[in-house]
């Protein structure tokens, strides 16, 4: 097995073949090029490799793995339903980095946004919803702060719902994999929308930006995130012959780094 792909590849067929054949030979922790990273067992939380997975990064769009948790949750509770039209800000509108291309003025399905945030990453699409559920951007980083707490992410702190730089946003490698565990176990029919590998709007076609999806069949999300801050950084999850795994990488030195 090559364990320096597993975490670069994320996932590859051959650590599942590996783990599932000699789940008791663990090997040594690759040498890699990351500010910090973990694989785990998604069902028991049992670590893999890690390495400095407790330090505080900076998450970039990964933050909007808890944009979406907490667009499910609400949905959930029957708070916001996935045919609700939300009105696009101004401000969302606005926003600059990846976007899905929503027009002020306009309404916008729940569904669609979802989309625009796990599929195209769109910054105007996680203010979008933002706004809709807590008021503004702020209320709702108060909303993801509190989630976070309650789900034992204690080394996070959420400034806003995109993950675009701001003072006092930070996470960790294995925040980031609770969050991903939580969101796989509490809303498996959200996270299917982790795996479609395209979405249209606005006549406006793009690809997901996890390239794994395309590499490994095995791989079903998660999502990926740069910023100049943050580096390049990817939450991965793969399952074989029902056994789960997690990835989180923080700081990638390359795009290629983080997923090849």
């Amino acid at each position: 097995m090559i364990m320096r792909s597993l975490l670069l590849i994320l996932l590859s067929i051959a650590l599942f073949q590996t783990a599932l054949a000699a789940p008791r030979i663990i090997p040594s922790p690759p040498q890699l090029a990351t500010e910090g990273h973990i694989l785990l067992d998604a069902a028991t939380g049992t670590v893999i490799i890690e390495e400095n997975a407790e330090m505080r990064l900076p998450p970039a769009s990964l933050t909007k793995i808890m944009t979406s948790y907490i667009i499910a949750s609400e949905i959930q509770q029957g708070r916001i339903s996935l045919d609700d039209l939300v009105p696009i800000s101004v401000k969302a509108w606005k926003m600059e980095g990846s976007r899905m291309f929503i027009r002020e003025g306009t309404e916008v399905k729940v569904a669609d946004l979802i989309r625009g945030i796990v599929i195209q990453s769109g910054n105007d699409a996680s203010v979008a919803m933002a706004e809709f559920i807590a008021g503004d951007e702020d209320a709702f980083a108060d909303v993801m702060n509190q989630v976070a707490q309650k789900l034992g992410m204690t080394r996070t702190q959420f400034k806003n719902a995109t993950g675009l730089p701001d003072e006092g946003h930070y996470t960790t490698a294995k925040d980031l994999s609770i969050l991903a565990r939580a969101l796989i176990r509490d809303f498996p029919e959200h996270y299917k929308v982790y795996k479609e590998k395209y979405f249209s709007y606005n006549d406006i076609r793009q690809a997901n930006r996890n390239s794994l999806l395309w590499r490994d069949d095995a791989v079903d999300g998660m999502k990926t995130g740069h910023t100049q801050a943050a580096g390049f950084c990817l939450v991965a999850s793969a399952e074989k012959k029902d056994m789960r795994l997690v990835s989180v990488v923080m700081g990638a030195t390359s795009e290629r780094a983080r997923s090849t």
